[in-house]
């Protein structure tokens, strides 16, 4: 059993920097992929990028390919979502997620087995 844990979340101005944390409890935090999605409103939630148990190996949407990083520190049972040049569009709930196992491409939320409460992002223009 794993609990994950989201912080970090909060009102940024456009453009502005965010970096979000996973503190996931339990056993053999290194052994899970850890995901990071995102629902706005009146939307549904969607993928934002995840990481592989090493984090060796992640995949990200391509809404946020090259302005969002994902890292892991597995010392410190601890994922990140690092967020740059945020836009107004990237106003959401962010979840964090996690699953058993060494995959990388794991862009479905039925792909994870645990999930956090989610932590907000706003981004003003």
């Amino acid at each position: 059993q794993v609990q994950v844990v989201e912080s970090g979340g909060g009102l940024v101005q456009a453009g502005g920097s965010l970096r979000l944390s996973c503190a996931a409890s339990g056993r053999f935090f290194s052994s899970y992929a850890m995901g990071w999605f995102r629902q706005a409103p009146g939307k549904e939630r969607e993928f934002v990028g995840n990481i592989n148990w090493s984090g060796t190996g992640t995949n990200y949407a391509n809404s946020v390919k090259g302005r969002f990083t994902i890292s892991r520190d597995n010392a410190k049972n601890t994922a990140y979502l690092q967020m740059n040049s945020l836009k107004p569009e990237d106003t959401a709930v962010y979840y964090c997620a996690a699953v058993a196992g060494l995959g990388t491409r794991l862009p479905r939320e039925s792909d994870y087995q645990y999930w956090g409460q989610g932590t907000q992002v706003t981004v003003s223009s």
